[in-house]
Protein backbone atom coordinates (compact mmCIF):
# COMPACT_ATOMS: atom_id res chain seq x y z
CA UNK A 1 0.00 0.00 0.00
CA UNK A 2 1.04 3.26 -1.32
CA UNK A 3 0.43 7.07 -0.32
CA UNK A 4 1.13 7.93 -3.73
CA UNK A 5 -1.06 5.77 -5.03
CA UNK A 6 -3.92 5.98 -2.83
CA UNK A 7 -3.55 10.21 -3.44
CA UNK A 8 -3.65 9.00 -7.61
CA UNK A 9 -6.85 7.34 -6.64
CA UNK A 10 -8.57 9.85 -4.65
CA UNK A 11 -7.79 12.62 -6.81
CA UNK A 12 -8.63 10.41 -10.39
CA UNK A 13 -11.39 7.96 -9.54
CA UNK A 14 -8.51 5.59 -10.88
CA UNK A 15 -8.43 1.97 -9.44
CA UNK A 16 -11.81 0.50 -8.85
CA UNK A 17 -13.61 3.58 -9.63
CA UNK A 18 -16.71 4.19 -7.33
CA UNK A 19 -18.93 3.71 -10.30
CA UNK A 20 -17.75 -0.23 -9.90
CA UNK A 21 -17.86 0.23 -6.33
CA UNK A 22 -21.64 1.22 -6.59
CA UNK A 23 -22.23 -1.90 -8.81
CA UNK A 24 -20.74 -4.40 -6.62
CA UNK A 25 -22.53 -2.89 -3.68
CA UNK A 26 -26.11 -3.11 -5.78
CA UNK A 27 -25.11 -6.74 -6.48
CA UNK A 28 -24.32 -7.42 -2.87
CA UNK A 29 -20.49 -8.17 -3.13
CA UNK A 30 -19.83 -7.23 0.11
CA UNK A 31 -16.94 -9.57 0.23
CA UNK A 32 -15.54 -9.08 -3.20
CA UNK A 33 -15.09 -5.41 -2.02
CA UNK A 34 -13.46 -6.70 1.42
CA UNK A 35 -11.20 -8.55 -0.35
CA UNK A 36 -9.99 -6.11 -3.28
CA UNK A 37 -9.24 -3.58 -0.21
CA UNK A 38 -7.11 -6.36 1.39
CA UNK A 39 -5.52 -7.80 -1.46
CA UNK A 40 -4.83 -4.71 -4.01
CA UNK A 41 -5.10 -2.31 -1.44
CA UNK A 42 -8.03 -0.13 -2.88
CA UNK A 43 -9.30 2.69 -0.81
CA UNK A 44 -12.61 2.87 -2.63
CA UNK A 45 -13.39 -0.47 -1.77
CA UNK A 46 -12.31 -0.68 1.48
CA UNK A 47 -14.57 2.98 2.37
CA UNK A 48 -17.22 0.96 0.74
CA UNK A 49 -16.65 -2.50 2.42
CA UNK A 50 -16.38 -0.33 5.87
CA UNK A 51 -19.53 1.33 5.30
CA UNK A 52 -21.84 -1.69 4.47
CA UNK A 53 -20.31 -3.81 7.04
CA UNK A 54 -20.57 -1.03 9.69
CA UNK A 55 -24.44 -0.74 8.30
CA UNK A 56 -24.87 -4.45 8.73
CA UNK A 57 -23.65 -4.35 12.47
CA UNK A 58 -19.96 -5.81 12.15
CA UNK A 59 -18.19 -2.77 13.57
CA UNK A 60 -14.90 -4.60 13.71
CA UNK A 61 -14.93 -5.99 11.00
CA UNK A 62 -15.55 -2.55 9.25
CA UNK A 63 -12.82 -1.29 11.63
CA UNK A 64 -10.19 -4.02 10.45
CA UNK A 65 -11.15 -3.47 6.61
CA UNK A 66 -9.51 0.08 7.14
CA UNK A 67 -6.93 -0.66 9.91
CA UNK A 68 -4.40 -1.05 6.72
CA UNK A 69 -4.70 2.01 5.36
CA UNK A 70 -4.74 4.07 8.90
CA UNK A 71 -1.72 2.35 9.64
CA UNK A 72 -0.05 3.61 5.93
CA UNK A 73 -0.48 6.93 6.70
CA UNK A 74 -3.61 7.75 4.83
CA UNK A 75 -5.78 10.22 6.05
CA UNK A 76 -9.04 9.55 4.62
CA UNK A 77 -9.05 6.34 6.43
CA UNK A 78 -9.13 7.79 9.82
CA UNK A 79 -12.13 9.55 9.12
CA UNK A 80 -13.85 6.69 7.82
CA UNK A 81 -12.94 5.26 11.00
CA UNK A 82 -14.78 7.81 12.97
CA UNK A 83 -17.81 7.59 10.95
CA UNK A 84 -18.00 3.70 11.78
CA UNK A 85 -17.45 4.44 15.31
CA UNK A 86 -20.28 6.84 15.39
CA UNK A 87 -22.72 4.71 13.56
CA UNK A 88 -22.10 2.39 16.60
CA UNK A 89 -22.52 4.51 19.27
CA UNK A 90 -18.84 5.09 20.46
CA UNK A 91 -19.40 8.85 19.91
CA UNK A 92 -16.46 9.95 22.28
CA UNK A 93 -14.37 7.33 20.68
CA UNK A 94 -15.00 8.73 17.10
CA UNK A 95 -14.76 12.24 17.82
CA UNK A 96 -10.94 11.33 19.73
CA UNK A 97 -9.53 9.54 16.87
CA UNK A 98 -9.92 12.71 14.82
CA UNK A 99 -10.10 15.74 17.10
CA UNK A 100 -8.10 18.66 15.19
CA UNK A 101 -4.98 19.54 17.39
CA UNK A 102 -3.75 23.59 16.74
CA UNK A 103 -2.66 22.87 13.17
CA UNK A 104 -5.88 21.03 12.51
CA UNK A 105 -8.13 24.10 13.72
CA UNK A 106 -6.28 25.97 11.31
CA UNK A 107 -7.38 23.73 8.19
CA UNK A 108 -10.91 24.50 6.94
CA UNK A 109 -11.21 21.17 4.85
CA UNK A 110 -10.41 19.59 8.49
CA UNK A 111 -12.82 21.83 10.23
CA UNK A 112 -15.50 20.85 7.95
CA UNK A 113 -15.28 17.14 8.17
CA UNK A 114 -15.02 17.69 12.01
CA UNK A 115 -17.88 19.79 12.41
CA UNK A 116 -20.09 17.19 10.34
CA UNK A 117 -19.26 14.85 12.90
CA UNK A 118 -20.06 16.81 15.74
CA UNK A 119 -23.22 17.26 13.89
CA UNK A 120 -23.91 14.14 13.44
CA UNK A 121 -23.02 13.12 17.22
CA UNK A 122 -25.76 15.77 18.22
CA UNK A 123 -23.08 18.50 19.36
CA UNK A 124 -24.10 21.33 17.83
CA UNK A 125 -22.54 24.17 19.42
CA UNK A 126 -19.38 22.45 19.03
CA UNK A 127 -20.16 22.55 15.52
CA UNK A 128 -20.70 26.16 15.00
CA UNK A 129 -17.79 26.97 17.23
CA UNK A 130 -15.27 24.95 14.99
CA UNK A 131 -16.41 26.60 11.74
CA UNK A 132 -16.88 30.23 13.25
CA UNK A 133 -12.99 31.22 12.09
CA UNK A 134 -13.74 30.06 8.71
CA UNK A 135 -16.87 31.70 7.67
CA UNK A 136 -15.34 33.71 5.10
CA UNK A 137 -15.01 31.01 3.09
CA UNK A 138 -18.42 30.37 0.90
CA UNK A 139 -18.43 26.76 0.73
CA UNK A 140 -17.82 26.58 5.05
CA UNK A 141 -21.23 29.77 5.50
CA UNK A 142 -22.75 27.08 3.18
CA UNK A 143 -21.61 24.31 5.81
CA UNK A 144 -23.02 25.85 8.37
CA UNK A 145 -26.45 26.73 7.28
CA UNK A 146 -26.80 23.07 5.72
CA UNK A 147 -25.77 21.38 9.35
CA UNK A 148 -27.93 24.07 11.21
CA UNK A 149 -30.95 23.23 9.41
CA UNK A 150 -34.05 22.45 11.64
CA UNK A 151 -32.02 22.42 14.54
CA UNK A 152 -33.83 25.28 16.33
CA UNK A 153 -30.69 27.89 16.27
CA UNK A 154 -31.61 30.18 13.03
CA UNK A 155 -30.84 33.18 15.07
CA UNK A 156 -27.64 32.41 16.70
CA UNK A 157 -26.81 31.70 12.70
CA UNK A 158 -28.00 34.62 11.57
CA UNK A 159 -26.28 36.88 13.85
CA UNK A 160 -23.19 35.00 12.33
CA UNK A 161 -24.26 36.02 8.74
CA UNK A 162 -25.59 39.27 9.03
CA UNK A 163 -22.31 41.19 9.15
CA UNK A 164 -21.01 39.56 6.43
CA UNK A 165 -24.54 39.83 4.53
CA UNK A 166 -23.83 44.06 5.46
CA UNK A 167 -20.26 44.04 4.37
CA UNK A 168 -20.87 42.15 1.48
CA UNK A 169 -23.31 44.80 0.17
CA UNK A 170 -21.49 47.88 0.99
CA UNK A 171 -18.91 49.87 -0.48
CA UNK A 172 -15.86 47.58 -0.06
CA UNK A 173 -17.95 45.02 -1.42
CA UNK A 174 -16.02 43.93 -4.67
CA UNK A 175 -12.86 42.86 -2.64
CA UNK A 176 -15.23 40.92 -0.16
CA UNK A 177 -15.85 37.40 0.69
CA UNK A 178 -17.81 35.09 1.44
CA UNK A 179 -19.92 36.39 -2.26
CA UNK A 180 -23.10 34.10 -0.93
CA UNK A 181 -23.46 35.90 2.50
CA UNK A 182 -26.55 37.64 1.40
CA UNK A 183 -28.87 34.76 -0.33
CA UNK A 184 -27.80 32.70 2.76
CA UNK A 185 -29.01 35.26 5.06
CA UNK A 186 -32.25 35.43 3.02
CA UNK A 187 -32.22 31.22 3.03
CA UNK A 188 -31.88 31.43 6.87
CA UNK A 189 -34.59 34.23 7.39
CA UNK A 190 -36.81 31.96 4.98
CA UNK A 191 -36.66 29.28 7.08
CA UNK A 192 -37.21 30.56 10.54
CA UNK A 193 -40.40 31.89 9.27
CA UNK A 194 -39.30 35.37 8.60
CA UNK A 195 -40.09 35.56 4.72
CA UNK A 196 -41.44 39.00 4.40
CA UNK A 197 -38.14 40.03 5.93
CA UNK A 198 -36.30 37.89 3.77
CA UNK A 199 -38.09 38.94 0.68
CA UNK A 200 -37.37 42.75 1.37
CA UNK A 201 -33.87 42.86 2.44
CA UNK A 202 -32.82 40.68 -0.91
CA UNK A 203 -35.27 42.76 -3.15
CA UNK A 204 -33.18 46.14 -1.61
CA UNK A 205 -30.28 44.82 -2.48
CA UNK A 206 -30.48 43.38 -5.83
CA UNK A 207 -32.97 46.86 -6.80
CA UNK A 208 -29.55 48.99 -5.63
CA UNK A 209 -27.43 46.67 -7.28
CA UNK A 210 -25.86 45.88 -3.92
CA UNK A 211 -24.82 42.26 -4.78
CA UNK A 212 -21.95 40.66 -5.87
CA UNK A 213 -22.89 36.89 -7.95
CA UNK A 214 -25.61 36.26 -10.56
CA UNK A 215 -26.28 33.42 -7.57
CA UNK A 216 -27.73 35.72 -5.23
CA UNK A 217 -30.43 37.46 -8.44
CA UNK A 218 -31.27 33.69 -8.68
CA UNK A 219 -31.62 32.82 -5.05
CA UNK A 220 -33.88 36.14 -4.45
CA UNK A 221 -35.89 34.28 -7.86
CA UNK A 222 -36.64 31.48 -6.53
CA UNK A 223 -37.68 32.82 -3.13
CA UNK A 224 -39.92 35.18 -4.75
CA UNK A 225 -41.71 32.07 -6.99
CA UNK A 226 -41.55 29.83 -3.76
CA UNK A 227 -43.51 31.90 -2.12
CA UNK A 228 -46.19 33.07 -5.28
CA UNK A 229 -44.85 36.70 -5.29
CA UNK A 230 -45.60 37.20 -9.12
CA UNK A 231 -45.69 40.75 -9.32
CA UNK A 232 -42.49 41.26 -7.51
CA UNK A 233 -40.91 38.29 -9.97
CA UNK A 234 -42.31 40.29 -13.02
CA UNK A 235 -40.99 43.32 -12.20
CA UNK A 236 -37.63 41.42 -11.89
CA UNK A 237 -37.96 38.85 -14.55
CA UNK A 238 -38.58 41.12 -17.41
CA UNK A 239 -36.66 44.22 -16.27
CA UNK A 240 -32.57 44.18 -16.81
CA UNK A 241 -31.96 40.90 -15.39
CA UNK A 242 -34.22 38.98 -17.57
CA UNK A 243 -31.72 37.00 -19.36
CA UNK A 244 -30.66 35.52 -15.44
CA UNK A 245 -34.39 35.53 -14.13
CA UNK A 246 -37.32 35.61 -16.87
CA UNK A 247 -37.53 31.93 -16.44
CA UNK A 248 -38.47 32.08 -13.02
CA UNK A 249 -40.98 34.34 -13.70
CA UNK A 250 -42.40 32.12 -16.31
CA UNK A 251 -42.50 29.06 -14.27
CA UNK A 252 -44.37 30.96 -11.60
CA UNK A 253 -46.76 32.05 -13.94
CA UNK A 254 -47.06 28.86 -14.93
CA UNK A 255 -46.91 27.66 -11.18
CA UNK A 256 -50.31 30.42 -10.69
CA UNK A 257 -52.33 28.56 -13.75
CA UNK A 258 -51.21 30.78 -16.40
CA UNK A 259 -49.31 28.90 -18.64
CA UNK A 260 -50.44 30.71 -21.47
CA UNK A 261 -49.24 34.35 -20.19
CA UNK A 262 -45.79 32.37 -19.51
CA UNK A 263 -45.56 31.18 -23.11
CA UNK A 264 -46.09 34.68 -24.45
CA UNK A 265 -43.88 36.17 -22.16
CA UNK A 266 -41.40 34.16 -23.24
CA UNK A 267 -42.28 34.09 -26.67
CA UNK A 268 -41.95 37.81 -26.66
CA UNK A 269 -37.86 38.01 -25.10
CA UNK A 270 -37.42 35.16 -27.48
CA UNK A 271 -38.39 36.94 -30.68
CA UNK A 272 -36.93 40.80 -29.25
CA UNK A 273 -34.15 40.45 -27.29
CA UNK A 274 -30.49 41.11 -29.01
CA UNK A 275 -29.34 37.48 -27.39
CA UNK A 276 -32.57 35.24 -27.61
CA UNK A 277 -31.00 32.20 -27.56
CA UNK A 278 -31.01 31.92 -23.71
CA UNK A 279 -35.09 31.97 -23.51
CA UNK A 280 -35.70 29.25 -26.17
CA UNK A 281 -35.16 26.43 -23.43
CA UNK A 282 -37.22 27.61 -21.18
CA UNK A 283 -39.78 28.06 -24.19
CA UNK A 284 -39.05 24.36 -24.94
CA UNK A 285 -39.76 22.80 -21.67
CA UNK A 286 -42.69 24.78 -20.84
CA UNK A 287 -44.07 23.49 -24.50
CA UNK A 288 -42.39 20.01 -23.96
CA UNK A 289 -44.84 20.24 -20.27
CA UNK A 290 -47.93 20.79 -22.11
CA UNK A 291 -47.21 17.83 -24.93
CA UNK A 292 -46.51 20.43 -27.93
CA UNK A 293 -43.30 18.47 -28.60
CA UNK A 294 -43.51 19.96 -32.63
CA UNK A 295 -43.96 22.98 -31.27
CA UNK A 296 -40.77 23.02 -29.33
CA UNK A 297 -38.30 21.48 -31.45
CA UNK A 298 -39.52 24.56 -33.82
CA UNK A 299 -38.45 26.81 -30.52
CA UNK A 300 -35.06 25.15 -31.02
CA UNK A 301 -34.75 24.79 -34.28
CA UNK A 302 -32.29 28.32 -35.03
CA UNK A 303 -30.16 27.14 -32.47
CA UNK A 304 -28.90 23.68 -33.60
CA UNK A 305 -26.16 24.19 -35.80
CA UNK A 306 -24.72 26.70 -33.20
CA UNK A 307 -20.85 25.61 -32.17
CA UNK A 308 -21.46 24.20 -28.66
CA UNK A 309 -24.81 21.70 -29.75
CA UNK A 310 -25.53 22.45 -26.09
CA UNK A 311 -29.57 22.97 -26.99
CA UNK A 312 -29.48 20.60 -30.08
CA UNK A 313 -28.64 17.88 -27.28
CA UNK A 314 -31.59 18.96 -24.88
CA UNK A 315 -33.81 18.83 -27.77
CA UNK A 316 -32.36 14.66 -28.86
CA UNK A 317 -33.12 14.09 -25.32
CA UNK A 318 -36.12 15.36 -25.65
CA UNK A 319 -37.40 13.31 -27.70
CA UNK A 320 -35.79 10.42 -26.41
CA UNK A 321 -38.17 10.86 -23.19
CA UNK A 322 -41.17 11.46 -25.17
CA UNK A 323 -40.64 7.96 -27.23
CA UNK A 324 -40.12 10.09 -30.21
CA UNK A 325 -36.85 8.28 -31.59
CA UNK A 326 -37.51 8.30 -34.83
CA UNK A 327 -38.06 12.06 -35.04
CA UNK A 328 -34.70 12.31 -32.90
CA UNK A 329 -32.90 10.37 -35.10
CA UNK A 330 -34.53 12.99 -38.07
CA UNK A 331 -33.08 15.83 -36.79
CA UNK A 332 -29.55 14.32 -36.25
CA UNK A 333 -29.69 13.42 -39.81
CA UNK A 334 -30.74 17.18 -41.16
CA UNK A 335 -27.26 18.25 -40.01
CA UNK A 336 -25.13 19.74 -42.32
CA UNK A 337 -21.28 17.63 -43.47
CA UNK A 338 -19.58 20.65 -41.21
CA UNK A 339 -21.78 19.93 -38.59
CA UNK A 340 -21.12 16.37 -38.69
CA UNK A 341 -17.11 16.77 -38.98
CA UNK A 342 -17.07 19.39 -35.64
CA UNK A 343 -19.01 17.06 -33.45
CA UNK A 344 -17.74 13.36 -34.71
CA UNK A 345 -18.14 11.36 -31.65
CA UNK A 346 -20.68 13.32 -30.60
CA UNK A 347 -22.83 12.67 -33.52
CA UNK A 348 -22.26 8.96 -34.04
CA UNK A 349 -22.47 7.76 -30.43
CA UNK A 350 -25.46 9.45 -30.49
CA UNK A 351 -27.22 8.27 -33.24
CA UNK A 352 -25.87 4.50 -32.79
CA UNK A 353 -27.77 4.77 -29.17
CA UNK A 354 -31.04 6.42 -30.81
CA UNK A 355 -31.39 3.44 -33.45
CA UNK A 356 -30.15 1.19 -30.07
CA UNK A 357 -33.07 2.32 -27.95
CA UNK A 358 -35.30 2.18 -30.88
CA UNK A 359 -34.57 -1.38 -31.34
CA UNK A 360 -33.00 -1.25 -34.97
CA UNK A 361 -29.57 -2.68 -33.88
CA UNK A 362 -29.21 -4.60 -36.85
CA UNK A 363 -28.95 -0.89 -38.25
CA UNK A 364 -26.71 0.81 -35.67
CA UNK A 365 -24.06 -2.21 -36.33
CA UNK A 366 -23.96 -1.31 -39.88
CA UNK A 367 -24.08 2.12 -39.35
CA UNK A 368 -21.20 1.70 -36.82
CA UNK A 369 -19.22 -0.33 -40.05
CA UNK A 370 -18.81 2.19 -41.70
CA UNK A 371 -16.90 4.42 -39.35
CA UNK A 372 -13.48 4.54 -38.75
CA UNK A 373 -12.72 2.13 -36.38
CA UNK A 374 -10.19 4.79 -34.58
CA UNK A 375 -13.17 6.83 -33.54
CA UNK A 376 -13.61 7.76 -30.00
CA UNK A 377 -15.78 5.59 -28.33
CA UNK A 378 -17.52 3.24 -30.89
CA UNK A 379 -15.91 0.67 -29.47
CA UNK A 380 -18.19 1.08 -26.80
CA UNK A 381 -21.06 1.81 -28.55
CA UNK A 382 -20.41 -0.66 -30.47
CA UNK A 383 -20.49 -3.45 -27.73
CA UNK A 384 -24.00 -2.01 -25.91
CA UNK A 385 -25.54 -2.91 -29.34
CA UNK A 386 -24.32 -6.00 -28.59
CA UNK A 387 -24.75 -6.54 -25.48
CA UNK A 388 -28.40 -5.22 -25.73
CA UNK A 389 -28.77 -8.12 -28.20
CA UNK A 390 -27.77 -10.43 -26.39
CA UNK A 391 -24.35 -11.01 -27.30
CA UNK A 392 -22.44 -10.37 -24.42
CA UNK A 393 -19.30 -12.57 -25.48
CA UNK A 394 -18.92 -10.83 -28.86
CA UNK A 395 -19.34 -7.26 -26.61
CA UNK A 396 -16.75 -8.50 -24.02
CA UNK A 397 -14.16 -9.74 -26.65
CA UNK A 398 -14.81 -6.73 -28.30
CA UNK A 399 -13.81 -4.00 -25.77
CA UNK A 400 -10.87 -6.77 -24.66
CA UNK A 401 -9.20 -6.31 -28.33
CA UNK A 402 -9.67 -2.61 -28.44
CA UNK A 403 -6.29 -1.15 -26.59
CA UNK A 404 -7.84 2.29 -25.83
CA UNK A 405 -11.00 1.09 -23.92
CA UNK A 406 -10.84 1.51 -20.21
CA UNK A 407 -10.58 -1.84 -17.73
CA UNK A 408 -13.36 0.39 -16.11
CA UNK A 409 -15.59 -0.60 -19.41
CA UNK A 410 -14.58 -4.30 -19.21
CA UNK A 411 -15.35 -4.57 -15.76
CA UNK A 412 -18.71 -2.89 -16.01
CA UNK A 413 -20.04 -5.35 -18.48
CA UNK A 414 -18.78 -8.63 -16.67
CA UNK A 415 -20.75 -7.11 -13.56
CA UNK A 416 -23.73 -6.11 -14.82
CA UNK A 417 -23.58 -10.14 -16.32
CA UNK A 418 -23.30 -11.41 -12.93
CA UNK A 419 -19.32 -12.22 -13.40
CA UNK A 420 -18.23 -9.58 -10.56
CA UNK A 421 -15.57 -12.26 -9.53
CA UNK A 422 -14.17 -12.18 -12.93
CA UNK A 423 -13.96 -8.27 -13.22
CA UNK A 424 -12.17 -7.37 -10.61
CA UNK A 425 -9.79 -10.34 -10.91
CA UNK A 426 -8.92 -8.68 -14.63
CA UNK A 427 -8.89 -5.07 -13.32
CA UNK A 428 -4.94 -3.77 -13.37
CA UNK A 429 -3.75 -3.38 -9.69
CA UNK A 430 -4.04 0.15 -8.10
CA UNK A 431 -0.15 0.17 -8.70
CA UNK A 432 -0.20 -0.68 -11.78
CA UNK A 433 -2.68 1.94 -12.95
CA UNK A 434 -0.90 4.53 -11.31
CA UNK A 435 2.50 3.74 -13.55
CA UNK A 436 0.54 3.61 -16.75
CA UNK A 437 -0.89 7.15 -15.46
CA UNK A 438 2.39 8.12 -15.49
CA UNK A 439 3.71 6.76 -18.48
CA UNK A 440 1.08 8.34 -20.31
CA UNK A 441 1.82 11.69 -18.81
CA UNK A 442 5.72 11.49 -19.47
CA UNK A 443 4.89 10.47 -23.38
CA UNK A 444 2.30 13.65 -23.47
CA UNK A 445 4.95 16.22 -22.37
CA UNK A 446 7.85 14.68 -24.61
CA UNK A 447 5.37 15.39 -27.64
CA UNK A 448 4.53 19.06 -26.32
CA UNK A 449 6.47 21.79 -28.08
CA UNK A 450 8.67 24.06 -26.66
CA UNK A 451 6.10 26.83 -26.86
CA UNK A 452 3.03 24.74 -25.93
CA UNK A 453 1.08 25.14 -23.37
CA UNK A 454 1.36 22.68 -20.10
CA UNK A 455 -2.32 21.67 -20.66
Amino acid sequence: MNIDDLEWQSRTLGGISPRLVTMLVEQGEVELLVQAASEQGDWFCAQAAARELSRAGEVERALGVLEPFIEAGWNRARWERAKVLLEAGRVQQALDAVRPDEEGLASEWVCHDFAELLAKAGRLDEAITVLTPHLDREWILSTLVELTESQGCDEQVLELIAPRAQRARGEERWSFRPTNAQDLEAQVLERAGRVEEAVQTLGADIAAGHFLVQNTLVAYAELLRRHGRVEELRVLGTGKHAGEVLAYYAQALEDDGQAGEAEAVLRHFTATAEYPDRFRWPLIELLSRQGRIDEAVEVGRPAFDYHDACLFEGVIHLLHEAGRLNDALALLDERSAEFVEEHSSWFTSNRIWLLGEAGRHEEALAYAGTLPPDMYGLTASKAWILEEIGRVEEALALLQADTEVRPSEVAELLIRHGRAAAAIAGMPSLAEQHAASRRRDAAAQASRGPNDPPF
